[in-house]
């Protein structure tokens, strides 16, 4: 836990409107409204004098991408195979601002994902870490795992020294990228995101990207886990955060015949189930796809009736990277019963009727 002052990053409005003026938020237009709250403490909250940063640990034992050579299971990543941290950080965060307000007589506001709050620049500002250059908080005591909360209070509290950056000249968090999320060094375009992609993205998923996502049905772990600071991580003491080890490599063909009940009952809990079954599902298809393996054609082909049309499209994907043929065979009578326009495009591009000569 560490302390800024309120006024502690004046670059943040320039830099939020750059990343903003270039597309790079995606479909997250919640970050488009209040920016000048978002950007400067005391805009959100003129009675603020200093912001409070806390910063827990989520890391794992082992190697978080090793379940990636695991074509036929779905890779969940790390922070969402753990109880939402929202319930846990908040906990926190209001028994810290009691002792404020008690000691005191201070105002406080406790955020965690819930306003206008920019965490890892304040973070920073605060002494617990730096953004590096895959723009995560990283520490040198906790590595790229970190969950951060935020204090606004009244209280005039001595700050903390900021930290100072130390990535030097590594880029292995920008060399791994799957998608090339990274336009430059601190530079994030969710667009490429696969975090963003399987989890912010409501619609279909470009063509280009859905190779890169390989078996990540939930998140993506590859710029954390690669970071070289983790080496000084100890795994996570929270109990209230522990791993859900059922959930480290869940079989595809499983995650496949999750209905919505099934769905919320297996993810209770979790960060996972806000992303919705359809939109889950969807991953899931995308990770068969890219299995290279014509037995779980079975599962996508299953789900080419369903009622959602991300799972129609990405089945008829799915099954066209397995068995080409059964597609090519089941294309002709899908495109004359589908309506969705997205999921008839699928289905043209496994049509050899709708194939121009070459």
């Amino acid at each position: 836990m560490r302390v800024a002052p309120v006024d502690a990053i004046p670059e943040a409005p320039a830099r939020l409107a750059g990343w903003l003026d270039a597309g790079h938020h995606g479909d997250m237009t919640w970050l488009t409204q209040r920016t000048a709250e978002r950007a400067d403490p005391a805009a959100l909250w003129p009675a603020a004098r200093s912001v409070v940063m806390l910063g827990m640990s989520y890391a794992g034992e082992g190697d978080p991408l090793a379940v990636l050579a695991q074509r036929d299971r779905g890779a969940i990543s790390l922070y969402a195979r753990r109880r939402d941290y929202h319930e846990v950080i908040k906990g926190k965060l209001k028994s810290v601002a009691s002792v404020l307000a008690a000691r005191g007589g201070a105002e406080v506001k406790v955020f965690i994902d819930t306003a206008p709050v920019m965490e890892k620049p304040l973070a920073q500002a605060a002494g617990l870490g730096w953004q590096g250059k895959q723009t995560v908080l990283i520490s040198r005591r906790h590595g790229a795992w970190l969950f951060l909360g935020a204090i606004y209070t009244s209280a005039e509290l001595p700050p903390d020294e900021p930290e100072r950056d130390h990535c030097g000249s590594c880029t292995r968090c920008l060399d791994i990228c799957p998608t090339r999320a990274f336009p430059a060094p601190y530079q994030l375009d969710s667009r490429r995101c696969i975090a963003y992609l399987t989890i912010e993205h409501p619609g279909h998923i470009d063509a280009e990207f859905r190779e890169g996502i390989g078996n990540r049905i939930f998140g993506c772990d590859d710029c954390l886990a690669v970071c070289p600071w983790n080496k000084f991580a100890e795994a996570a003491q929270e109990t209230r955060l522990a791993l859900k080890n059922e959930l480290e490599a869940l079989p595809l063909a499983e995650l496949a015949t999750l209905d919505d009940a099934a769905f919320r009952a297996l993810f209770a809990g979790t960060p996972v189930k806000r992303s919705g079954r359809d939109r889950f599902v969807r991953n899931v298809l995308i990770a068969i796809g890219n299995s290279g393996d014509p037995a779980l054609a079975a599962s996508a082909e299953a789900l080419l009736d369903d009622a959602s049309p991300l799972v129609r499209a990405m089945a008829a994907w799915a099954l066209g990277r397995l068995v080409p043929a059964r597609a090519a065979e089941l294309a002709p009578a899908r495109l004359a019963q589908e309506s969705d326009p997205d999921v008839r495009a699928e289905w043209a591009r496994l049509d050899p009727n709708e194939l121009e000569p070459a």
